[in-house]
């Protein structure tokens, strides 16, 4: 529904996150944004974006150790030590269908790409084959000596599948239960997305075969026992856990090498799955994310809904889709550049801004300009020289905004009954206006130019255009050009969710949950959402996929 472009100020954009389980996490399976972990008896549905619980599912008597989502993302299915597999509808929360017939616990469930059939394989050591739509055990498979760990369809095939198994062999069946091949050495199996390649293991070795020849393309070693393995969604990569670290491989370079190495857990791994982030799960009742290309180790473990310690928080975010960036600056002064379709830094200023509530920043011609309120004054800083260049004198210490408007030529200060301008290249006033109304911020899309409008208490808007030759500024009656009909509300002193609101129906589209629920500041032109917070994390969110639904 939406996507998250990432967006997080420490170091090349890391977005590692922690989600704390009540009770051990033993299985995780991702389609898209949506992210289901086995807790316990549990099945908790997150969104990978926001990092906040979307539901719990509940009907197993036992631990949850075995998920998958159809291919499609319409159907989840788990498989539970209660000796169970069920098929869940994530839209009511219910069970479709309850699949019994293994006398252990049922270790592994996978769907057929076509989804018309359910493979479970059991400590019972037998592998089941069920009709989705009938909910019968149409065909039992005995071929292994021990339980069976991991089954899984191919995802090009649905009449293929492979096992593997304590009896430390890998097989391949097919739907009517013959094996098809040779048996293949290794404890548990897993496939790539694109269904060519397949990575098994046992011990300290992971070995990635050609899933239509099985010649081994590579050989993957850690210093102890791998406990589980997964692709990267382009298949470039492979990660492995092996205790309380996870590695990760490029494989398709010409000199196959570890590539990462991640700390952070502080007991067993028992999953991994991938998405945007690679994602784990632990015997620690943690769920992490981690994002390859970052940094290496994982912030201090944190509830979701709290937000985590820092010194840094964001001040203020500004964003210029046109031209691919977003722009932060924190309360250490330090300005950052965004690019909003890999979520990575581009730059990093160092501003004297450190005591300012009120900040903007605009790239002007290749040059970033950044503004701030300071004490009874507007301060004007080219980042390209990394000095000040103007400054002017406002008529008030408190100020309710300042904007600098997007072509660079003027600079808006709002005070409690005011709204004043000034050319930034020369600082020579341009205009005032007086209000009877208690003014609350300025319009956070709209300053074009000459243009700017006010936002006021009382929720009415009102605009002014600066640019003319007259004795004052010319009143807008509050019409906007070309303005999005979905709006943005954004409440920076915590009083409520950030939510995208339909202004001709009056309802909302879309809210913001869970720690990101309220950004300490925020911008929204019609399609991207910027989001800044105290815990100096900057969220963008892309709703280009949505909106053209919604429309």
């Amino acid at each position: 529904m939406v996507k998250v472009v990432k967006g997080l100020p420490a170091g090349w954009g890391t977005c590692s996150r922690t989600v704390v389980m009540k009770a051990r996490s033993l299985a995780l399976t991702c389609w898209k944004d949506t992210l289901a972990v086995g807790s316990g008896s549990h099945i908790i549905i997150l969104n990978t974006i926001i990092g906040s619980q979307v539901a719990a599912l509940s009907g197993h008597t036992d631990r949850v150790g075995s998920l998958t989502f159809s291919l499609d993302g319409a159907l989840l299915v788990s498989g539970s030590e209660d000796k169970t597999a069920k098929l869940w509808d994530l839209q009511t929360g219910g069970v479709i269908k309850t699949f019994c017939g293994h006398t252990g616990h049922v270790r592994s469930v996978s769907i057929s790409p076509d989804s018309t059939t359910l493979a479970s394989g059991s400590q019972d050591e037998s592998i089941r084959l069920w009709g989705v739509l009938t909910g019968e055990c149409f065909c039992v498979i005995v071929g292994h000596s021990s339980w069976v760990n991991s089954i899984s369809f191919s995802p090009t095939n649905s009449q293929h599948l492979v096992s593997s198994s304590n009896d430390y062999t890998v097989r391949w069946w097919d739907i009517n239960g013959d094996q098809i091949g040779p048996t293949q050495k290794g404890y548990c199996v897993t496939f790539s997305l694109d269904g060519t390649h397949f990575v098994s293991w046992g011990g300290e070795v992971a070995t990635v075969r050609n899933s239509e020849s099985g010649v081994v393309t590579i050989k993957l070693q850690a210093s102890s026992k791998f406990d589980c393995c997964c692709f990267s969604p382009s298949g470039k990569l492979v990660a492995g856990s092996a205790g309380h670290t996870i590695y990760v491989w490029d494989i398709t370079c010409s000199d196959p090498h570890l590539f990462k190495t991640f700390v952070g857990h502080t007991s067993t791994i028992t999953a991994l799955t991938w998405s945007s982030s690679l994602i784990s799960a632990s015997h620690d009742k943690s769920v992490k994310f981690w994002q390859i290309g970052a940094s290496s180790t994982d912030p201090a473990t944190t509830d979701v809904m709290s937000t985590p310690p820092t010194s840094t928080s964001i001040q203020s975010v500004s964003l210029q889709a046109r031209k691919g960036i977003a722009i932060s600056s924190d309360s250490d002064g330090v300005v950052k550049t965004w690019d909003i379709s890999t979520g990575l830094c581009k730059a990093s200023f160092q501003t004297p801004a450190k005591s300012s509530r009120w900040r903007d920043a605009q790239l002007i011609e290749d040059r970033l300009i950044f503004v701030w309120h300071e004490k009874t004054k507007i301060c004007i800083w080219d980042t390209e020289k990394d000095e000040l260049v103007q400054t002017v004198d406002t008529p008030e210490t408190y100020a309710h905004g300042v904007r600098i408007s997007e072509d660079g030529s003027k600079v808006f200060y709002l005070g409690l009954k005011l709204i004043q301008a000034w050319s930034a290249w020369t600082g020579e006033a341009v205009g005032k206006v007086e209000f009877e109304g208690f003014a609350s911020n300025l319009d956070p899309l709209y300053a074009d130019g000459s243009r700017i409008w006010v936002y006021f208490r009382g929720l009415s808007t009102e605009g002014w255009d600066f640019g003319t030759l007259g004795p004052s500024p010319i009143p807008l009656s509050g019409t906007f050009p070309n303005r999005p009909h979905l709006n943005c509300i954004s409440h920076w002193q915590d009083t409520g969710p950030c939510r995208i609101e339909d202004v001709v129906m009056g309802t909302n589209i879309f809210q913001l949950v869970g720690r990101y629920a309220k950004p300490w500041e925020a911008r929204w032109d019609g399609q991207y959402l910027v989001a800044g917070y105290k815990s100096g994390e900057v969220l963008i969110l892309d709703f280009c996929q949505y909106l053209s639904r919604y429309m």
